[in-house]
């Protein structure tokens, strides 16, 4: 179990997945660069927020959830949750799973790191509340597809070793080394990582004889 003061933001185990250089960047460095992508997922997640809550049939819906679990050590916020009334025996109060919905600007991808983070969001939710949540959602902007996740146990797995991993990556107060990839071209930080010209294939030696040759 984690410390309050040791929590870190849950939204980070997604800045993992995707670069360990780009999250050391945010949650070591203090740093933080917007483009285009990040901008349209930012007014996403805000206009979500701003919601207010509802009710639907069977579902209630709550937007802009806190959340916090000292197992994984993190705090954040859920877009939405959905609370699904179950139907009791005769007699019984009327029980409410919870069932939480990410929303994403872009489309579904083939990596598990939006899977991940919702999952960290299930987990969260399981340890506040003390039930078992078996599933949740993913919205994409893009697609304006949703895409059901089942929070199973290899998934789990997967999301707790991602929140150690984080823990120790911010722990250890270093940032990774840049190593080039496609998908640098989409990431806001490019221009202060410098992928292309401070990788490990590169030395800052050979960046500057390069430029004296070019002049």
């Amino acid at each position: 179990m984690y410390p309050e003061d040791d929590l870190l933001p849950l939204s980070a185990l997604q800045h993992l997945l995707f670069c360990e250089r780009q999250c050391a960047l945010i949650h070591v460095e203090r740093l933080w660069s917007e483009n285009r992508y990040t901008a349209e997922g930012r007014i996403m997640h805000e206009r979500v927020h701003m919601t207010d809550r509802e009710s639907r049939g069977k579902i209630r819906i709550e937007y802009g959830v806190p959340l916090r679990s000292l197992g994984l050590g993190l705090v954040g916020q859920a877009d939405v949750v959905e609370f699904h009334k179950i139907e009791g025996l005769k007699g019984q109060s009327q029980l409410w799973q919870p069932f939480p919905v990410e929303y994403k600007r872009g489309k579904a991808k083939k990596e598990n790191w939006d899977r991940v983070q919702l999952c960290a969001q299930a987990i969260c939710l399981e340890e506040m509340l003390g039930i078992v949540i078996p599933g949740g959602a993913l919205f994409y902007g893009k697609t304006r597809r949703r895409q059901d996740v089942a929070i199973d146990q290899a998934l789990r797995a997967e999301t707790i070793d991602a929140a150690r991993r984080l823990h120790a990556l911010v722990s250890s107060n270093r940032t990774p080394d840049p190593v080039y990839a496609a998908k640098c071209e989409s990431c806001s930080f490019i221009g202060l990582c410098l992928p292309k010209t401070m990788g490990s294939q590169k030395s800052a030696l050979d960046y500057l004889q390069k430029i004296v040759k070019e002049t």
